[in-house]
């Protein structure tokens, strides 16, 4: 992992609305993983694009537990 690759995001957790930063890594590509809030614990799904031409960071879409991304 090289620290070019890594990308803050903020997003806002889909339970508690805590704003939250991210660090993400961007040479893992596009990938669906999950982070629990540091607030209130809650798991919270991440749908992370990365571009496959350039390699930057394109979007994360934030779900709770019950959505499907």
């Amino acid at each position: 992992m090289q620290e070019d690759t890594l990308v803050e995001y903020d997003v806002y957790c889909p339970y508690c609305d805590t704003l939250l930063t991210l660090l993400i890594d961007a040479s893992q590509g596009s990938h669906v993983t999950w982070e629990d809030c540091h607030q209130c614990c809650a798991p919270i799904q991440l749908d992370i694009e990365v571009s496959l031409i350039t390699g930057e960071l394109d979007s994360v879409r934030v779900g709770s537990d019950d959505d499907v991304l």
